[in-house]
């Protein structure tokens, strides 16, 4: 598991969870409701739900283009339930929620780190982001 969450209102923008996303270089942000979990939105979501189809990022919100009631895992569940659910559900990424609480994500590249830690997958997972890489002056091509 990844600990901590970002979260965005409902009503928020989708450039706005754009942004969110960008600055704390992540893929993914929930859309709660308070501290009741709406939704998972992610940087694809707004590609081909709200871009593609040509949608203004402005004003379309942040609940309207997320995935609604995602599965989501408890902090004590095992690896493998948390396998067989992205499985079953066809998703990358599951919410650990605590007590009602979002406290973290649990992502395919964390399953990879914890069951084949020597992989490809774990091995991208622990990498630093392109833009860290870049400001370097590694990873140019």
């Amino acid at each position: 598991m990844t600990p901590g969450v970002v979260a965005v209102r409902p009503d928020a923008s989708l450039v706005e969870a754009a942004q969110l996303m960008r600055t704390q270089d992540i893929g993914d942000v929930l859309v709660a409701d308070g501290q009741h979990v709406v939704g998972m939105l992610t940087d694809r979501d707004i590609t081909v739900r709200a871009v593609a189809d040509g949608t203004d990022p402005m004003t379309v919100s942040a609940q309207t283009v997320c995935t609604p009631d995602p599965v989501v895992v408890a902090p004590g569940d095992t690896v493998s339930t948390a396998a067989a659910l992205m499985r079953e559900h066809a998703v990358r990424r599951l919410p650990v929620i605590e007590d009602g609480l979002p406290v973290g994500m649990v992502t395919l590249g964390d399953l990879a780190e914890a069951e084949d830690p020597e992989s490809a997958l774990a091995d991208i997972s622990r990498a630093l982001p392109d833009d860290a890489r870049n400001a370097g002056g590694l990873g140019t091509l």
